[in-house]
């Protein structure tokens, strides 16, 4: 049976120093503030809204939420955004997407300046994870699987990491984290030939392809650390993962759970960033 990892075990580890970083701030009379922006009422949208202002609220991080009609314009989105880049009390934003479909997505996202960009969704915060310059931050879910992996122990540096899904919100950026860290890694997706063969060889799978159950019996060796993000919604209304757990239970040595698993971390590591934004306005912290 593998080690489950659960994700509020990770979370309640974390919450201790997160509030004790936003006290130390508010004593030198800064409020960590972050801004959401959300165009539209798009129900997954909304609820993941609720969650990160509930965390961050619990964190002792103010929120704003800046809600536009579904019609908006892009130059009326636009304006709001550079109006929080330059509102000196607002230390991150997070941009909720996706955005509708008449507005342009990638210029919504680079208005934003890297420094309030809490969950990497520009090209200059993107940019620093590819190359290793210090700007911005990375995307939340990405940091968090870094930071499961710290958690429980699992040294990187020469270990054979297999990442699963190619997108600039999970895949590619957690596997340029995972080569800074000394791993050796193979990028592949659903269109990889011979997946099972890349996944068997691998000490660490990292699965982000949002297919149900890809990463089957077939993919798996004893030993193996899994962290399992992709979620889908079945028939039945319930979350699945890339992960067959079953499977993977019997032969992994640690394995994340959907849900309860990366997903349950990633609206405190938004919660960090913020915090972490908060402090660079403030050298002496």
């Amino acid at each position: 049976m593998a080690r489950i990892i659960a994700g509020k075990e990770i979370v309640t580890s974390m919450n201790g120093t997160l509030k004790q970083e936003t006290a130390l701030l508010k004593e030198k009379g800064c409020t960590p503030t972050l801004a959401i922006v959300r165009v539209g009422d798009q129900p997954e949208s909304a609820a993941y809204q609720a969650g990160a202002t509930k965390r961050c609220e619990k964190l002792g991080i103010a929120v704003q939420a800046l809600i536009l009609p579904q019609s908006s314009s892009l130059n009326e989105v636009l304006e709001v955004i550079e109006a929080l880049n330059h509102a000196p009390s607002v230390h991150g934003v997070l941009l909720l997407r996706p955005f509708p479909a008449h507005l342009d997505d990638r210029a919504i996202r680079d208005t934003l300046c890297c420094e309030k960009d809490v969950d990497g969704v520009t090209s200059l915060s993107l940019y620093g994870v590819f190359t290793g310059v210090a700007q911005g931050f990375p995307p939340c879910t990405a940091q968090a699987c870094i930071d499961i992996l710290d958690y429980c122990g699992i040294p990187l540096r020469g270990k054979r990491a297999v990442v699963v899904g190619a997108s600039l919100v999970i895949g590619r950026p957690v596997a340029m984290m995972l080569l800074a860290r000394g791993a050796t890694v193979t990028l592949c997706h659903i269109d990889t030939v011979d997946l099972p063969s890349e996944c068997r060889r691998a000490e660490i799978i990292i699965a982000a392809a949002g297919a149900r159950s890809l990463i089957n019996e077939s993919c798996l060796s004893p030993g193996q650390v899994i962290l399992d993000v992709g979620v889908t919604v079945g028939a039945d209304g319930r979350l699945y993962g890339d992960v067959d757990f079953e499977a993977a239970n019997a032969v992994a040595a640690a394995l994340s759970p959907v849900p309860g698993g990366v997903g349950t971390v990633t609206t405190t590591i938004l919660a960090k960033h913020v915090i972490e934004a908060a402090k660079r306005t403030m050298p002496l912290i």
